[in-house]
């Protein structure tokens, strides 16, 4: 009988040291979550986050990248400078001289390759020194007409050249001086062109 009242007893005097100790630990722990940072008075402390040396590093990276693209950078703009020799007018390319159309004797010229064949055929035996068609060719020409330009006796040498389906041996003559110019008529000496040989 007296250990179940000694029991009963224990009870009694624990539970309430229990309720005891849990209600200080509850009120310790709210305290704790209440209590303002120091050094400020009222203001719920915010927890910072930390930071590890990487991730702080990226960041610093992306904000200064951001700052970049974000403020125009003042860079300074080389202008070249040009030389005199660079701001001088280029130099005209030369082009090949254009065929005269009148020649230093004062007459009128034509190609070689627009001549007639015949008379292309023509200085080319004159060229290799015959044989010619005509006993006459080679003959002196004597220049009665003086439109060629004037030279001593001799100078100038008449060659036929052959006229498609003439009887004789036609109007058309190659005259060729010494020094190596070359004239053709189509009318029997009453014009002459002068001829440009390629």
């Amino acid at each position: 009988m007296r250990d179940g009242r000694t029991h009963l007893e224990r009870r009694r005097v624990l539970w309430p040291a229990a309720l005891l100790l849990l209600l200080m630990l509850a009120l310790g722990a709210c305290a704790a979550v209440d209590a303002p940072a120091p050094g400020r008075s009222g203001a719920q402390a915010t927890p910072t986050p930390t930071r590890t040396p990487a991730r702080q590093a990226t960041l610093s990276s992306a904000a200064s990248t951001a700052a970049s693209t974000a403020a125009p950078t003042h860079r300074a703009t080389v202008t070249p400078v040009r030389t005199p020799a660079a701001t001088q007018t280029p130099t005209k390319t030369r082009r090949a001289p254009a065929t005269l159309t009148v020649a230093l004797s004062g007459l009128p010229t034509i190609q070689y390759d627009r001549l007639p064949i015949q008379a292309r055929e023509t200085i080319e035996l004159i060229q290799r020194g015959g044989p010619f068609p005509y006993r006459q060719d080679g003959a002196v020409f004597q220049n009665r007409e003086r439109l060629l330009p004037s030279r001593p006796n001799g100078y100038y040498h008449e060659y036929t050249v052959k006229t498609p389906g003439s009887p004789d041996r036609g109007a058309r003559r190659i005259i060729a001086g010494d020094k190596g110019e070359l004239y053709y008529t189509d009318d029997h000496y009453d014009s002459f062109k002068q001829v440009v040989m390629p």
